[in-house]
Order: C-alpha cells, then sequence, then structure tokens
C-alpha cells in the first residue's frame, strides 16, 4: 500500500473508531438483490468507508479425511490470484484501490470480508468478485503458503500449551471433527493439490449457505447489484457433509506434565445453546461466576484474595455441534492444586445456592450497558455482530430486544441454570510440572 493511501486510511479509521457508537444505533436494514441474495445492511455516510463481512457455512468439519488443513489452506489463496491476475497482479491491484481484504476458517464457517474507500467501491468489489468466485490455486502460492502453515505446526509443536490443547481436544472430542487439528499436519497439508482446493471451494461456496453484513457509506439501492455481482453466479446450493453433534467426555482429567514455572487448569462444563429458552440466565450465571473479568467470583477468590494467578474466568462456548462454558486460569506449579480445589469450591456453591439478588443486578446494568462498547464500536465490530446475528437467527430487532430480555431473568432462573450446567463432573486439563 502506498504511503498516501495508507495515510489516509489511518486518517479515517481513527474517525471511525471514535464515531461508531451513537451512528450506528440506527435501523438495520435487509437488502435482497434481483437474485435473492439476502444482507443486512447499517447506512452510515459519516466516514466515506464500507466493510463487508460474509460467511459460508462449512469451514474445517468439512475436511475430508486424510485431508485436514485443507478449509484453513484455501483461505490463505483467495487473495494470491484470481481469474485473469496472478498473485503479484492481484496484489498490486488490491493495494492500488487501498482496500483490504481476508478470509479466514473456523470449525464451522469460512469467512471473508473487505474494507474499502467508498470512491474506490467498484474496483475493490471487482476484486472481491474475482477471490470469491474464480480463485486461481496455482501452484506456486499453493506451495509457499504451505510452508507457512508447516513451519508454524512445526513451532507450535514445542509449545506445551498447544501440545495439550490438542490432546485435550481429542480426549473432549473424541473422533468427532472438532478434534481434528483443524490447521492440519505436515502429512495431510502435503496431499492437499490443487483439485482438492478447487472441489472444497466449489462444494462449500453456494447461495444457500451465505450470510453477509455491510457497514459504511452505500445506500440500499447501490448494495444491491453488488450483492449479484459478488455473490449471484455462486451454486444455488452448498454440498455439505452432515455432522454429527458433539458428545464430550465430561468426568474425565488430562495431564500434560512439563517443567514449566505455571500450571494451566481447564475445566468444561456443559454449556447452552444461544437459541435455547436457558440461554440468557445462563449467560447472567456465568458473568457472575467468572465471565465478569474484575467483578467475578472466581476472579475474586483466585486472584483479589489469595493472588494465586493474574486472571481466572470462565466463558460459554457455542459452536454449530457443540455447547459448553469453559473455566480457565494458570497459577504456581506448587499451589496448582489449592487453585483447583478453589475453582471447585466456588463452582459447588454456585451450582447449590445460584447467584444473590444484589449480584443479579449489578450483572444485568453491566451486560446492558457494555455491548455497544464491546460490538458496535467500529465498522468492522458492528459488520461482525451483523453476522453473528444472523447466524443464530435472532432478529434485526435483537440489538434493541436484547436489554428487555436481560432485566426480565429471574433470580430463579440463574439458579436453576447454575444447577442444571454445573452439577456435572466436568472435563479437567492440568498442563504443568508433575510436582503440581
Amino acid at each position: 500500500m502506498t504511503a498516501p493511501i495508507m495515510k489516509r486510511f489511518a486518517a479515517l479509521f481513527f474517525l471511525i473508531s471514535f464515531s461508531v457508537a451513537p451512528s450506528y444505533a440506527v435501523e438495520i436494514k435487509e437488502v435482497v438483490s434481483p437474485k435473492g441474495i439476502k444482507a443486512w445492511l447499517v447506512q452510515d455516510d459519516f466516514v466515506p468507508l464500507i466493510s463487508m463481512r460474509f460467511s459460508f457455512k462449512g469451514g474445517s468439519t468439512q475436511d475430508p479425511n486424510g485431508k485436514e488443513g485443507l478449509a484453513n489452506l484455501m483461505t490463505g489463496l483467495f487473495d494470491e490470484g484470481a481469474g485473469d491476475l496472478d498473485s503479484e497482479t492481484f496484489q498490486e491491484k488490491l493495494d492500488d484501490v487501498g482496500a483490504e481484504m481476508g478470509f479466514n476458517a473456523d470449525d464451522d464457517d469460512v469467512t471473508g470480508s473487505i474494507r474499502m474507500l467508498a470512491e474506490k467501491r467498484d474496483q475493490a468489489v471487482d476484486l472481491l468478485t474475482l477471490a470469491v468466485n474464480k480463485p486461481r490455486f496455482d501452484q506456486a502460492p499453493i506451495d509457499r503458503i504451505r510452508q507457512q502453515i508447516i513451519a508454524g505446526i512445526k513451532s507450535s509443536e514445542r509449545d506445551p500449551n498447544t501440545i495439550a490443547g490438542r490432546k485435550f481436544a481429542e480426549v473432549l472430542y473424541g473422533d468427532h471433527p472438532y478434534g481434528r487439528r483443524s490447521e492440519g499436519t505436515e502429512t495431510s497439508l502435503n496431499s492437499i493439490t490443487h483439485n482438492d482446493l478447487a472441489t472444497f471451494h466449489k462444494r462449500n461456496f453456494a447461495r444457500d449457505n451465505l450470510i453477509v453484513a455491510v457497514v459504511g457509506s452505500i445506500s440500499p439501492e447501490e448494495l444491491s447489484p453488488l450483492l449479484d455481482k459478488v455473490f449471484g453466479d455462486l451454486p444455488e446450493k452448498a454440498e455439505l457433509e452432515t455432522i454429527s453433534e458433539a458428545k464430550l467426555a465430561f468426568g474425565q482429567t488430562t495431564r500434560v506434565d512439563y517443567a514449566l514455572p505455571q500450571t494451566s487448569i481447564s475445566m468444561v462444563y456443559p454449556g447452552v445453546r444461544r437459541q435455547d429458552p436457558d440461554f440468557f440466565p445462563a449467560y447472567i450465571m456465568n458473568h457472575i461466576l467468572g465471565g465478569g473479568t474484575f467483578s467475578s467470583r472466581i476472579y475474586n477468590e483466585v486472584r483479589e484474595k489469595r493472588g494465586l494467578a493474574y486472571s481466572a474466568g470462565s466463558n460459554l462456548v457455542t459452536r454449530d455441534h457443540m455447547a459448553a462454558l469453559m473455566v480457565n486460569t494458570a497459577t504456581r506449579a506448587d499451589r496448582a492444586n489449592e487453585t483447583l480445589q478453589i475453582l471447585k469450591t466456588e463452582i459447588a456453591k454456585m451450582a447449590k445456592d445460584g447467584p444473590t439478588e444484589d449480584e443479579l443486578v449489578e450483572a444485568k446494568k453491566y451486560l446492558v450497558g457494555s455491548y455497544a462498547v464491546n460490538n458496535l464500536d467500529s465498522s468492522s465490530a458492528v459488520a461482525s455482530t451483523l453476522i453473528g446475528l444472523q447466524d443464530e437467527n435472532l432478529g434485526r430487532d435483537y440489538i434493541d430486544k436484547r436489554a428487555e430480555l436481560i432485566n426480565a431473568v429471574t433470580l430463579d432462573q440463574l439458579k436453576a441454570a447454575a444447577k442444571k450446567l454445573l452439577e456435572t463432573d466436568p472435563a479437567i486439563l492440568i498442563v504443568g510440572s508433575p510436582q503440581s
């Protein structure tokens, strides 16, 4: 990217970072293109930028057996040549229009994004259209990106936490695709060919598994034809393999012994789905237990009262085929057992008695008040939020209803959620010195 363009972007991103909070409390519009492509749009003309995010269902869980890492490798190649543009030419044109394009694969989705100047919109969209529809998957970029990934894998093989995480995933998920290594292995990556990449792209990039969100200086009338240009010629239906629900191996303890100064502790309990009626009771209960970083019970008992860890907390994790509540901390090796017992004690107290009324009141205030700061503080953040709302089928009015849904939760509901989730014997991972 040239110096003038970089300066221009820096100034614009500075402005957008501090201007979005009030302007993004506006109506979310649904735009439907002539070919039926749907997108959620938040139009904001304050800064002449456009941020688009999109998601295709079918991430690394769709990697064929023996081809682990296929989705991840593919996402590194979309801007490495498309259509009649080779890698170098594509990158040059992307820099010329001052656009930022990226792709990523997680377990359940392949996502893409582009940020562009409104005045360069048409040129940037032309490049995105080529990347989405006609990636070249040339051999030289395949080999280069593959070697970069393999180098990262080899480097991580010396990291005890990475090794432990892989082992824990195998124990926790068994033979479910979630238990596989989404980045692949050296063997699986070296087996991936141009045809594998092209086939995966064709099977997974389709209109029926597509979600689109756009934020910025563009009207619904301007966006509609662009949606058809980028996505309208994709296959109508994706060809995805059916993925079963993951059955988590609760009640098992996995130890990975390393001579480390600190011992990491992870605990996994059942979670709750986003569409479950018990979601908000579980969400608020988790905030009180460990989700509220500086106010939670776990943080206060482990960090504030005893100084056993720098951080300690919990979070609700949801994927397409699993839901869990995870507790994490790290402490001195000689205090690991003590810390684990404190965690168990606090979790058992929450399961037995639930939160207090005062804790519920404070949690509601925080969770309502912090939403805009955590989710609506930039154009990219708003676009990501819109993708998440569509993915969970929460509706365009969710942001307006959210405070009401939180405030409607009762103490009895929180106590029921705590009992339901936390009375299970958890899966535990301990990484550290054998003496711990």
